[in-house]
């Protein structure tokens, strides 16, 4: 018997472990964030691409239902660690005013057989349940590996049951938006990549200049301060992530914080503190760029990552 079959035969026989209903406790709790795009500081083209296959058939569904495209759907967010794709999804939820439910691999682990299995499909009713709804899963490889490379039966039972789930098993999906984030797209099973699961693959690149100086003025925003020339700093952190540049404003407090303990007195955040932490920090989405590129380069038969040496190319990453 297939993997498939087992989990249809499951269902058949209706082997629940977990009775769900509409007004249990979740094991993973909803909520209707505040974030909207105008939150979302650049990433122009990635939200022209959101808004065209998620936000506009839910706000105009007559004109999409002429195409035979209705409202819902699912996204694959990749890109380098620490560059906003949970900020990104949320601010998906709260354009359409919905309800987000974020989703991680340890939230749904059981320790018997079948459960988790069981507790994924009751996230995707309680979504259904609570329409308009974004599901989050992050770090989704960790959940959709490729089968051919699990040697454990109940690892590829699981990426059985998001398969199902995705193609609406028992339940229509409509209205229901699924987002998925990962660093490394290229390990994910190729079953999800089929057409009407994750099709819609977007890259979020590390932030633009304009976008670093906004960010390090949000970091910093409520410290002491001296003077600091944030254009100058946000011109020497090329390539760095939003994390990167939360780390380095920390490094910089650091710095100022042993100085007030010297002093006695509150001592403000310098240039001097900004560069010297910079001067110990390189941007960690280099790593992940060299890996992506190997697969751009000699493992990308759709040209899917070529996004990904575009970016690279225009901005003299090597």
């Amino acid at each position: 018997m297939s993997d498939f079959d087992e989990l249809a035969e499951r269902r058949r026989k209706n082997l629940k472990l977990i009775q769900f209903n509409k007004d249990d406790q979740s094991l993973v709790e909803s909520d209707k964030p505040k974030e909207t795009f105008a939150d979302v500081g650049g990433l122009e083209d990635v939200k022209k691409k959101i808004r065209m296959n998620f936000i506009m058939p839910l706000k105009q569904p007559e004109l999409f239902a002429a195409y035979g495209k209705e409202a819902g759907g699912s996204l694959l967010l990749f890109g380098p660690p620490g560059c906003g794709k949970t900020f990104l999804a949320r601010a998906v939820a709260g354009e359409i005013d919905a309800n987000f439910m974020h989703i991680e691999l340890q939230a749904i682990l059981s320790m018997y057989a079948g459960q988790t299995e069981h507790n994924l499909h009751d996230i995707f009713e309680k979504a259904r349940l609570n329409k308009p709804c974004v599901i989050f899963i992050d770090e989704l490889d960790a959940m959709g590996g490729s089968r051919h490379q699990m040697r454990q039966h109940h690892d590829r039972m699981l990426v059985n049951q998001l398969l199902l789930e995705l193609d609406g098993l028992q339940a229509q999906n409509d209205n229901v938006f699924v987002i998925g984030a990962t660093n490394t797209p290229w390990y994910l099973d190729s079953a999800l990549r089929r057409p009407g699961r994750f099709n819609h693959l977007v890259f979020v690149p590390p932030p633009e200049e304009t976008e670093r100086e906004t960010i390090l003025q949000l970091k910093l925003a409520g410290k002491p301060m001296g003077s600091i020339d944030l254009k100058k700093i946000a011109a020497d952190t090329r390539l760095f992530s939003g994390a990167d540049l939360e780390q380095l404003v920390q490094d910089a407090v650091e710095s100022a914080l042993e100085r007030m303990f010297e002093s006695g007195e509150i001592e403000p955040i310098t240039q001097n503190d900004m560069k010297n932490a910079l001067k110990s920090r390189k941007a960690t989405t280099l790593e992940w760029f060299s890996t992506a590129r190997n697969y751009a380069t000699f493992s990308d038969v759709n040209k899917d990552y070529q996004v990904i040496l575009d970016y690279m190319k225009k901005h003299g990453v090597k």
